[in-house]
């Protein structure tokens, strides 16, 4: 036997690892580690990066005597050619190309090693291959993310020095037990990232254009900064050149694009910075530190992830922590309407769609594109009734002869997510009109910033023009037709020079 190849997420490098690989691999053979994930890092089921994973490696072979390679395997999408796929990094990585002749493939993962099995592979079950089995390294890390100080004992000196000195146990920590972030490392399982690196590019010179006057510069921050398109055209801006640019993202899909682009060179400032972290999780950025904050469709993902008004106004705080005394906070939202509660009554087409007898209750069970072609062939009615179905909060109606009523904010809620077909379920999820202006407004003094008069709250007319008035229209009780209300606001906030 010339090779042993691990594949694995190797997170975490357990004592009995070092004791089990010792007895299987002789002085000629060579430890071929495969690190799977590698290029994902911090979210629940990948908390530490392949690169602090190949360091822990690399000290545990120096340290147990073990000849090994470390080769680095990008995730894939499921797929029963997973065994090749790895064996064929090891050969581009390596020049190796392993046989059943000289390779025992060591993995405890019975669905993995079926896979090398049926290529002809000899499979050893590693923490299987002895009784009573062993601690496995997954079930090691979350020990440390329960704050119990055993994982010590169980985990190899090689990985409890590389997690001490890199400061990953709180990091490990955070990310697994976030009740925001997805395993992999998004608001949800079913979002279509491309479309909203799409709509980001597409919208980023309106939102540019609608804040520039107002960038004080300096340090300037984009919290939810998406692909990092707003941060672009900041770049662009000569007044900015000898600003920090710096974007703040938690969607892995997201922040990944933004690390893409800078190092294809889309940035000619050498000072901008790219961060993944969530910001529900407390403070981002040091006290007093931060000239100018953008968020752009942020405050309303909070709301809804969070704890409603209590995480919204601990985020708003925490901005204003960071923010230096005269600085900025910037935020272009959504927004609800002005009397949010009143009573009112929608009136939706029937004839632009289908109209099943029932709304469907298994969508959360059927594949994204099944879900977006059954959402967009419903009439608008009969979208609202799938929405009330699917709605994460929960809201009153009822059917009022050929119209809806509820509350003009459950009313504008549904009216501005219906057309969100492309990424329906995830958007279920969020609630866009949870805080009127004027909840802004108290929110925001209470805490002691100051608005400028550019804040406003606004109606988008594109949007009632093309996606409202043509299938929908509002009254009061009494037939009488209702304007359409606010749909977004401006907030340019900023933190007196005397605080």
């Amino acid at each position: 036997m010339e090779f042993v190849l691990f594949p694995g997420r190797h997170h975490v490098l357990t004592r009995f690892q070092a004791r089990y690989l010792s007895e299987l691999a002789g002085p000629e053979t060579t430890v071929i580690w495969a690190v799977t994930s590698a290029n994902h890092a911090n979210t629940r089921r990948n908390p530490v990066p392949y690169h602090r994973r190949e360091a822990a490696i690399e000290r545990f072979s120096a340290q147990t005597g073990l000849r090994s390679l470390v080769v680095p395997v990008f995730d894939t999408a499921p797929t029963d050619r997973f065994a090749e796929v790895t064996l064929k990094n090891v050969t581009v990585a390596t020049g190796l190309a392993l046989s059943t002749g000289d390779t025992v493939v060591a993995c405890s993962t019975p669905e993995v090693a079926a896979l090398y099995e049926l290529l002809g592979f000899k499979v050893v079950t590693v923490e299987g291959a002895v009784s009573p089995e062993p601690e496995r390294p997954w079930d090691v890390l979350l020990r440390l993310a329960a704050g119990d100080e055993t994982w010590r004992e169980l985990a190899h000196p090689a990985t409890v020095d590389v997690f001490d000195r890199y400061r990953l146990a709180e990091a490990v920590r955070t990310v697994v037990n976030d009740p925001v972030v997805g395993d992999e490392g998004g608001l949800s399982s079913t979002r279509d990232y491309r479309t909203y690196v799409e709509a980001f590019a597409d919208g980023a010179a309106r939102k540019w254009a609608a804040v520039r006057e107002h960038v004080r510069p300096g340090r300037i921050v984009d919290i939810g900064c998406g692909a990092g398109a707003v941060l672009e055209l900041a770049d662009r801006e000569p007044a900015l050149r000898e600003s920090d640019l710096i974007g703040v993202e938690v969607a892995r899909h997201l922040f990944d694009e933004c690390v893409h682009k800078k190092a294809q060179g889309a940035f000619t400032n050498p000072n901008v910075f790219f961060y993944r972290r969530n910001v529900l999780g407390g403070a981002v950025l040091p006290p007093r530190s931060v000239d100018t904050t953008l968020t752009f469709a942020l405050t309303h993902e909070i709301w809804s992830y969070g704890d409603r008004y209590a995480s919204l106004r601990a985020f708003a705080q925490a901005i204003y922590d960071h923010t230096v005394p005269g600085g900025v906070w910037i935020n272009s939202d959504v927004c609800g309407p002005d009397g949010r509660e009143r009573p009112v009554l929608l009136h939706l087409e029937r004839g632009d769609g289908q109209n099943p007898a029932e709304p469907r209750r298994d969508l959360a069970a059927l594949p994204p594109a099944e879900v977006t072609a059954y959402v967009a062939g419903l009439s608008t009615r009969a979208r609202f009734d799938q929405f009330a179905v699917d709605y994460r909060f929960p809201f009153a109606w009822e059917t009022a002869g050929d119209a809806v009523r509820l509350s003009l904010a459950d009313a504008m809620d549904f009216l501005t997510r219906k057309d969100y077909t492309g990424n329906w379920l995830p958007e279920m999820g969020e609630q866009f009109c949870g805080m009127a202006y004027a909840d802004w407004r108290e929110l925001l003094t209470g805490i002691g910033w100051e608005l400028d008069v550019a804040s406003r709250a606004l109606r988008n007319d594109w949007i009632v023009e093309h996606r409202l008035a043509p299938v929908a229209s509002l009254t009061g009780l009494d037939g009488q037709p209702l304007d359409w209300p606010v749909t977004h606001l401006l907030a340019v906030a900023r933190r007196p020079l005397n605080t």
